[in-house]
Protein backbone atom coordinates (compact mmCIF):
# COMPACT_ATOMS: atom_id res chain seq x y z
CA UNK A 1 0.00 0.00 0.00
CA UNK A 2 1.58 3.74 -1.06
CA UNK A 3 2.54 5.11 2.15
CA UNK A 4 1.96 9.37 1.56
CA UNK A 5 2.13 11.57 5.03
CA UNK A 6 2.32 15.19 5.57
CA UNK A 7 4.75 17.00 8.34
CA UNK A 8 4.11 20.37 9.34
CA UNK A 9 6.83 22.39 9.00
CA UNK A 10 6.12 25.58 11.52
CA UNK A 11 8.74 24.66 14.01
CA UNK A 12 11.68 23.10 11.55
CA UNK A 13 14.68 25.27 10.54
CA UNK A 14 14.83 25.80 7.12
CA UNK A 15 11.07 26.80 7.11
CA UNK A 16 11.75 29.63 9.82
CA UNK A 17 14.59 30.80 7.48
CA UNK A 18 12.78 30.83 4.35
CA UNK A 19 10.09 32.40 6.08
CA UNK A 20 12.76 35.19 7.23
CA UNK A 21 13.92 35.72 3.92
CA UNK A 22 10.33 35.96 1.85
CA UNK A 23 9.20 38.91 4.52
CA UNK A 24 13.15 40.63 3.88
CA UNK A 25 12.24 40.56 0.38
CA UNK A 26 9.12 42.42 0.69
CA UNK A 27 6.81 39.96 0.40
CA UNK A 28 7.37 39.78 -3.56
CA UNK A 29 7.86 36.22 -4.19
CA UNK A 30 5.77 33.01 -3.68
CA UNK A 31 5.69 32.58 0.16
CA UNK A 32 7.28 29.08 1.14
CA UNK A 33 5.02 25.99 2.36
CA UNK A 34 4.43 25.26 5.77
CA UNK A 35 2.69 21.76 5.11
CA UNK A 36 5.11 19.48 3.54
CA UNK A 37 3.81 15.86 1.99
CA UNK A 38 6.48 12.81 1.80
CA UNK A 39 6.06 9.49 0.02
CA UNK A 40 8.39 7.41 -2.11
CA UNK A 41 7.75 6.96 -5.89
CA UNK A 42 7.49 3.97 -7.74
CA UNK A 43 11.52 3.00 -7.50
CA UNK A 44 11.49 3.75 -3.91
CA UNK A 45 13.03 6.69 -3.92
CA UNK A 46 11.86 9.65 -1.49
CA UNK A 47 9.50 12.50 -2.42
CA UNK A 48 8.50 15.22 -0.84
CA UNK A 49 6.49 18.17 -2.42
CA UNK A 50 5.13 21.84 0.09
CA UNK A 51 1.77 23.36 0.49
CA UNK A 52 0.85 27.01 1.73
CA UNK A 53 -2.10 25.50 3.33
CA UNK A 54 -3.08 22.42 5.12
CA UNK A 55 -6.04 21.96 2.84
CA UNK A 56 -4.06 21.98 0.12
CA UNK A 57 -1.50 19.54 1.39
CA UNK A 58 -4.18 16.96 2.25
CA UNK A 59 -5.26 17.43 -1.21
CA UNK A 60 -2.01 16.90 -2.74
CA UNK A 61 -1.84 13.64 -0.07
CA UNK A 62 -4.66 12.15 -1.62
CA UNK A 63 -4.17 13.27 -5.44
CA UNK A 64 -0.31 11.33 -5.15
CA UNK A 65 -1.87 8.58 -3.00
CA UNK A 66 -4.70 7.92 -5.90
CA UNK A 67 -1.88 8.00 -8.78
CA UNK A 68 0.34 5.73 -7.12
CA UNK A 69 -1.99 3.10 -6.37
CA UNK A 70 -3.54 3.85 -9.83
CA UNK A 71 -0.52 3.72 -11.73
CA UNK A 72 -1.10 7.78 -13.10
CA UNK A 73 1.86 9.01 -11.07
CA UNK A 74 4.27 11.14 -12.49
CA UNK A 75 7.19 12.73 -10.19
CA UNK A 76 6.24 16.42 -9.36
CA UNK A 77 9.28 17.17 -9.34
CA UNK A 78 9.12 18.14 -12.95
CA UNK A 79 6.45 20.66 -12.04
CA UNK A 80 9.51 22.59 -10.00
CA UNK A 81 10.22 24.58 -12.71
CA UNK A 82 9.99 28.44 -12.50
CA UNK A 83 7.22 30.06 -14.95
CA UNK A 84 10.27 32.61 -16.28
CA UNK A 85 12.46 29.32 -17.42
CA UNK A 86 8.77 27.86 -18.83
CA UNK A 87 8.19 31.31 -20.47
CA UNK A 88 11.35 31.42 -22.69
CA UNK A 89 11.20 27.41 -23.60
CA UNK A 90 7.60 27.91 -25.03
CA UNK A 91 8.89 31.33 -27.04
CA UNK A 92 11.98 29.87 -28.57
CA UNK A 93 9.21 27.10 -29.78
CA UNK A 94 7.00 29.47 -31.74
CA UNK A 95 8.12 28.84 -35.12
CA UNK A 96 4.50 29.12 -36.97
CA UNK A 97 3.74 32.73 -35.79
CA UNK A 98 4.33 36.50 -38.13
CA UNK A 99 7.31 38.46 -36.65
CA UNK A 100 4.88 41.07 -35.62
CA UNK A 101 2.75 38.40 -33.31
CA UNK A 102 6.22 36.76 -32.09
CA UNK A 103 7.34 40.61 -31.10
CA UNK A 104 3.64 40.81 -29.25
CA UNK A 105 3.69 37.72 -26.94
CA UNK A 106 7.57 38.95 -26.37
CA UNK A 107 6.23 41.98 -24.85
CA UNK A 108 3.17 40.44 -22.73
CA UNK A 109 5.57 38.07 -21.80
CA UNK A 110 8.04 40.92 -20.95
CA UNK A 111 5.60 43.20 -19.59
CA UNK A 112 2.90 41.18 -17.79
CA UNK A 113 3.51 37.22 -17.11
CA UNK A 114 7.28 37.26 -16.57
CA UNK A 115 7.59 40.31 -13.87
CA UNK A 116 4.65 38.75 -11.56
CA UNK A 117 4.63 35.05 -12.22
CA UNK A 118 8.23 34.36 -13.15
CA UNK A 119 9.68 33.24 -9.52
CA UNK A 120 6.55 30.82 -9.45
CA UNK A 121 6.83 27.12 -10.01
CA UNK A 122 4.54 25.79 -12.82
CA UNK A 123 3.13 23.16 -10.04
CA UNK A 124 2.68 26.34 -7.20
CA UNK A 125 0.10 28.29 -9.01
CA UNK A 126 -3.70 27.90 -8.69
CA UNK A 127 -6.94 28.75 -10.03
CA UNK A 128 -7.87 31.19 -7.75
CA UNK A 129 -3.96 32.65 -8.02
CA UNK A 130 -4.81 33.31 -11.84
CA UNK A 131 -8.19 34.71 -10.67
CA UNK A 132 -6.21 37.45 -8.10
CA UNK A 133 -3.41 37.95 -11.17
CA UNK A 134 -6.45 39.03 -13.49
CA UNK A 135 -7.74 41.73 -11.35
CA UNK A 136 -4.16 43.23 -10.86
CA UNK A 137 -4.27 43.38 -14.75
CA UNK A 138 -7.45 45.55 -14.56
CA UNK A 139 -5.80 48.18 -12.42
CA UNK A 140 -2.53 48.77 -14.97
CA UNK A 141 -2.07 51.58 -17.23
CA UNK A 142 -2.59 50.38 -20.74
CA UNK A 143 -0.67 52.63 -23.88
CA UNK A 144 -3.42 55.21 -24.54
CA UNK A 145 -6.10 54.40 -21.84
CA UNK A 146 -6.15 54.46 -18.44
CA UNK A 147 -6.14 51.06 -17.85
CA UNK A 148 -5.72 48.02 -19.85
CA UNK A 149 -8.19 47.59 -22.64
CA UNK A 150 -10.66 44.29 -21.99
CA UNK A 151 -8.79 43.10 -25.25
CA UNK A 152 -5.99 43.18 -24.26
CA UNK A 153 -6.09 41.37 -20.48
CA UNK A 154 -7.74 38.47 -22.88
CA UNK A 155 -4.53 38.69 -25.02
CA UNK A 156 -2.31 38.19 -22.10
CA UNK A 157 -4.27 35.77 -19.99
CA UNK A 158 -4.08 33.69 -23.51
CA UNK A 159 -0.36 33.87 -23.63
CA UNK A 160 -0.12 32.70 -19.94
CA UNK A 161 -2.14 30.02 -21.05
CA UNK A 162 -0.64 28.75 -23.42
CA UNK A 163 2.89 28.69 -21.60
CA UNK A 164 1.22 26.78 -18.80
CA UNK A 165 -0.39 24.53 -21.86
CA UNK A 166 3.06 23.50 -22.93
CA UNK A 167 3.94 22.71 -19.26
CA UNK A 168 0.52 20.08 -19.56
CA UNK A 169 2.01 19.09 -23.37
CA UNK A 170 5.57 17.85 -21.25
CA UNK A 171 4.41 16.04 -18.28
CA UNK A 172 5.32 19.09 -16.12
CA UNK A 173 1.87 19.63 -14.82
CA UNK A 174 -1.75 17.63 -15.07
CA UNK A 175 -3.87 20.74 -15.79
CA UNK A 176 -3.29 24.28 -16.72
CA UNK A 177 -4.44 26.57 -13.83
CA UNK A 178 -5.40 29.58 -16.62
CA UNK A 179 -8.80 28.00 -17.60
CA UNK A 180 -12.17 29.17 -17.13
CA UNK A 181 -11.92 31.84 -15.87
CA UNK A 182 -14.42 35.11 -16.19
CA UNK A 183 -12.60 37.31 -18.69
CA UNK A 184 -13.73 41.24 -18.77
CA UNK A 185 -16.32 41.23 -22.10
CA UNK A 186 -14.68 42.45 -25.72
CA UNK A 187 -15.91 43.80 -28.64
CA UNK A 188 -14.03 43.32 -31.54
CA UNK A 189 -13.47 47.02 -32.28
CA UNK A 190 -16.41 48.55 -30.55
CA UNK A 191 -19.94 48.78 -31.77
CA UNK A 192 -20.47 47.82 -35.48
CA UNK A 193 -21.93 50.29 -37.77
CA UNK A 194 -23.51 49.25 -41.05
CA UNK A 195 -23.75 51.64 -43.86
CA UNK A 196 -27.00 51.04 -46.53
CA UNK A 197 -25.99 50.85 -50.40
CA UNK A 198 -27.14 54.52 -50.27
CA UNK A 199 -24.65 55.32 -47.51
CA UNK A 200 -21.81 53.94 -48.72
CA UNK A 201 -22.47 55.12 -52.37
CA UNK A 202 -22.19 58.83 -50.69
CA UNK A 203 -19.19 58.12 -49.29
CA UNK A 204 -17.19 56.67 -51.99
CA UNK A 205 -18.37 59.12 -54.07
CA UNK A 206 -17.34 61.76 -51.50
CA UNK A 207 -13.86 60.24 -51.82
CA UNK A 208 -13.53 60.03 -55.73
CA UNK A 209 -13.92 63.89 -55.44
CA UNK A 210 -10.06 63.48 -54.47
CA UNK A 211 -8.89 60.93 -56.45
CA UNK A 212 -11.48 58.21 -58.57
CA UNK A 213 -8.91 55.75 -56.95
CA UNK A 214 -10.41 56.60 -53.53
CA UNK A 215 -13.83 56.08 -54.41
CA UNK A 216 -13.41 52.34 -55.83
CA UNK A 217 -11.26 51.81 -52.58
CA UNK A 218 -14.05 52.41 -50.37
CA UNK A 219 -16.53 50.39 -52.76
CA UNK A 220 -14.15 47.40 -52.55
CA UNK A 221 -13.62 47.06 -48.51
CA UNK A 222 -17.58 48.00 -48.27
CA UNK A 223 -18.68 45.35 -50.47
CA UNK A 224 -15.53 42.50 -50.32
CA UNK A 225 -14.16 43.66 -46.49
CA UNK A 226 -10.88 43.10 -47.13
CA UNK A 227 -8.77 44.28 -43.92
CA UNK A 228 -6.48 47.34 -44.68
CA UNK A 229 -3.16 45.71 -44.64
CA UNK A 230 -5.05 43.41 -47.46
CA UNK A 231 -6.23 45.79 -49.56
CA UNK A 232 -2.95 47.95 -49.85
CA UNK A 233 -1.24 45.22 -50.92
CA UNK A 234 -3.36 43.96 -53.29
CA UNK A 235 -1.52 43.91 -56.79
CA UNK A 236 -2.94 44.28 -60.45
CA UNK A 237 -1.88 40.63 -61.30
CA UNK A 238 -4.33 39.26 -58.41
CA UNK A 239 -7.45 40.38 -60.63
CA UNK A 240 -9.31 37.28 -62.48
CA UNK A 241 -11.84 38.92 -64.94
CA UNK A 242 -12.89 35.51 -65.81
CA UNK A 243 -14.36 34.61 -62.74
CA UNK A 244 -14.51 38.59 -61.62
CA UNK A 245 -12.59 38.06 -58.23
CA UNK A 246 -9.29 39.49 -56.47
CA UNK A 247 -6.96 37.13 -54.85
CA UNK A 248 -5.75 38.18 -51.00
CA UNK A 249 -2.48 36.14 -51.15
CA UNK A 250 -0.24 38.50 -48.71
CA UNK A 251 -0.58 41.76 -46.73
CA UNK A 252 1.05 44.82 -45.19
CA UNK A 253 2.12 44.59 -41.04
CA UNK A 254 3.11 47.45 -39.56
CA UNK A 255 6.16 46.16 -36.77
CA UNK A 256 6.52 47.65 -33.39
CA UNK A 257 9.46 50.09 -34.35
CA UNK A 258 7.72 51.14 -36.98
CA UNK A 259 8.52 49.74 -40.34
CA UNK A 260 6.19 48.24 -42.47
CA UNK A 261 7.24 44.59 -43.91
CA UNK A 262 4.65 42.68 -46.38
CA UNK A 263 3.93 39.25 -44.98
CA UNK A 264 1.51 36.36 -45.41
CA UNK A 265 -2.42 37.28 -44.75
CA UNK A 266 -3.43 37.19 -41.04
CA UNK A 267 -4.42 33.52 -39.94
CA UNK A 268 -1.81 32.45 -42.90
CA UNK A 269 -4.81 31.69 -45.33
CA UNK A 270 -4.95 33.03 -48.79
CA UNK A 271 -8.97 33.50 -49.98
CA UNK A 272 -10.73 35.00 -52.65
CA UNK A 273 -13.19 38.12 -52.59
CA UNK A 274 -16.00 37.77 -55.21
CA UNK A 275 -16.63 41.24 -56.61
CA UNK A 276 -19.95 42.50 -58.00
CA UNK A 277 -20.25 43.41 -61.41
CA UNK A 278 -20.63 46.90 -61.45
CA UNK A 279 -17.39 47.13 -59.55
CA UNK A 280 -15.37 45.06 -61.42
CA UNK A 281 -15.04 47.35 -63.81
CA UNK A 282 -14.19 50.03 -62.02
CA UNK A 283 -11.01 47.81 -60.75
CA UNK A 284 -10.30 46.81 -64.40
CA UNK A 285 -10.19 50.06 -65.50
CA UNK A 286 -7.47 51.04 -62.15
CA UNK A 287 -5.67 48.18 -63.48
CA UNK A 288 -5.70 48.66 -66.59
CA UNK A 289 -2.14 51.01 -67.15
CA UNK A 290 -0.34 48.88 -64.46
CA UNK A 291 1.87 45.87 -64.32
CA UNK A 292 1.15 42.59 -63.02
CA UNK A 293 3.07 43.15 -60.22
CA UNK A 294 2.57 46.76 -59.16
CA UNK A 295 -0.13 48.00 -56.39
CA UNK A 296 -3.65 48.43 -57.05
CA UNK A 297 -3.72 51.40 -54.86
CA UNK A 298 -0.87 53.65 -55.42
CA UNK A 299 -0.04 56.59 -52.85
CA UNK A 300 3.64 58.85 -52.98
CA UNK A 301 6.00 56.11 -53.10
CA UNK A 302 4.55 52.67 -54.12
CA UNK A 303 1.17 51.43 -52.04
CA UNK A 304 -1.26 53.64 -50.65
CA UNK A 305 -0.09 53.68 -47.06
CA UNK A 306 -2.71 54.49 -44.38
CA UNK A 307 -0.92 57.46 -43.29
CA UNK A 308 -1.47 58.47 -46.30
CA UNK A 309 -5.33 57.38 -46.00
CA UNK A 310 -6.22 58.41 -42.88
CA UNK A 311 -6.78 62.54 -43.75
CA UNK A 312 -8.21 61.47 -47.16
CA UNK A 313 -11.04 58.83 -44.92
CA UNK A 314 -11.70 61.85 -42.66
CA UNK A 315 -12.56 64.14 -45.40
CA UNK A 316 -14.75 61.81 -47.16
CA UNK A 317 -16.48 60.95 -44.09
CA UNK A 318 -16.85 64.66 -43.58
CA UNK A 319 -18.17 65.15 -46.86
CA UNK A 320 -20.90 62.46 -46.77
CA UNK A 321 -22.18 63.61 -43.77
CA UNK A 322 -21.72 60.49 -41.54
CA UNK A 323 -19.40 62.30 -38.73
CA UNK A 324 -20.44 61.11 -35.23
CA UNK A 325 -21.10 57.20 -36.00
CA UNK A 326 -17.94 56.26 -34.62
CA UNK A 327 -17.49 55.11 -38.47
CA UNK A 328 -13.88 53.75 -39.43
CA UNK A 329 -12.21 51.82 -42.71
CA UNK A 330 -12.02 48.59 -40.33
CA UNK A 331 -15.69 48.74 -39.52
CA UNK A 332 -16.23 48.55 -43.52
CA UNK A 333 -15.56 45.18 -42.69
CA UNK A 334 -19.45 44.98 -40.80
CA UNK A 335 -21.08 46.69 -43.48
CA UNK A 336 -19.52 44.00 -46.01
CA UNK A 337 -20.64 40.92 -43.79
CA UNK A 338 -24.04 43.19 -43.32
CA UNK A 339 -24.96 43.73 -47.38
CA UNK A 340 -23.58 40.20 -48.00
CA UNK A 341 -26.15 38.47 -45.42
CA UNK A 342 -28.39 40.26 -46.96
CA UNK A 343 -28.03 39.28 -49.95
CA UNK A 344 -28.46 35.59 -48.90
CA UNK A 345 -24.60 35.04 -47.46
CA UNK A 346 -24.82 31.97 -45.23
CA UNK A 347 -22.21 31.86 -42.57
CA UNK A 348 -19.60 29.98 -44.02
CA UNK A 349 -19.54 32.34 -46.98
CA UNK A 350 -19.40 35.03 -45.11
CA UNK A 351 -16.07 33.89 -42.99
CA UNK A 352 -14.19 33.07 -46.29
CA UNK A 353 -15.00 36.52 -48.08
CA UNK A 354 -13.91 37.95 -44.18
CA UNK A 355 -11.07 35.67 -44.09
CA UNK A 356 -11.74 34.54 -39.94
CA UNK A 357 -10.60 31.58 -38.55
CA UNK A 358 -13.79 29.89 -38.29
CA UNK A 359 -16.98 30.29 -39.22
CA UNK A 360 -18.04 30.06 -35.30
CA UNK A 361 -16.37 33.63 -34.95
CA UNK A 362 -18.58 34.68 -37.75
CA UNK A 363 -21.41 33.87 -36.39
CA UNK A 364 -21.07 35.34 -32.99
CA UNK A 365 -20.21 38.41 -34.67
CA UNK A 366 -23.03 38.38 -36.69
CA UNK A 367 -25.56 36.29 -35.33
CA UNK A 368 -28.11 39.05 -34.90
CA UNK A 369 -28.13 39.60 -38.76
CA UNK A 370 -29.23 36.60 -39.32
CA UNK A 371 -32.00 36.39 -36.65
CA UNK A 372 -33.46 38.94 -38.88
CA UNK A 373 -34.14 35.92 -41.36
CA UNK A 374 -36.19 34.40 -38.71
CA UNK A 375 -39.97 35.81 -39.76
CA UNK A 376 -38.73 35.26 -43.59
CA UNK A 377 -37.88 31.22 -42.84
CA UNK A 378 -41.71 31.45 -41.31
CA UNK A 379 -43.06 33.23 -43.70
CA UNK A 380 -41.31 30.70 -46.43
CA UNK A 381 -42.48 27.90 -44.73
CA UNK A 382 -46.20 29.18 -44.44
CA UNK A 383 -46.36 29.34 -47.86
CA UNK A 384 -44.69 26.30 -48.93
CA UNK A 385 -47.20 24.25 -46.82
CA UNK A 386 -50.00 26.09 -48.09
CA UNK A 387 -48.95 24.77 -52.42
CA UNK A 388 -48.08 21.24 -50.08
CA UNK A 389 -51.43 21.06 -48.88
CA UNK A 390 -53.85 22.53 -52.00
CA UNK A 391 -52.10 19.46 -54.08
Amino acid sequence: MARVWIEDRAEHKDYIESIAKWKASGKKRQPPGRWRVRWYDPQGKPKAKTYSTKPDAENGQEDITAKLKGGSYRDPSQGEILISALAEDWYKNKRRITERTKEDYREILDLYVIPFWGDWKISAIRWEDVDDWLTYLEGLPGRKTKTLSAGRIVKIYRVAGMVAKRAVQTGKITASPFKDHELPRTGDDGEHVYLTHEEVERLACAAAKQNPMFGTLIRLKSYTGPRWGEISAIKAGRLNPLKRTVRIVEAFTKLKGGRTILKDTKNHERRTLPVPAFLFGELKELAKSKGRDEFLFTGEDGALTYAEWRPIWRQAVKDAGLQGRGLTPHKLRHTAASLAIQAGANPKAVQKMLGHKSAALTFDLYAHLWDDDLDDVATALDARRKLAMAA
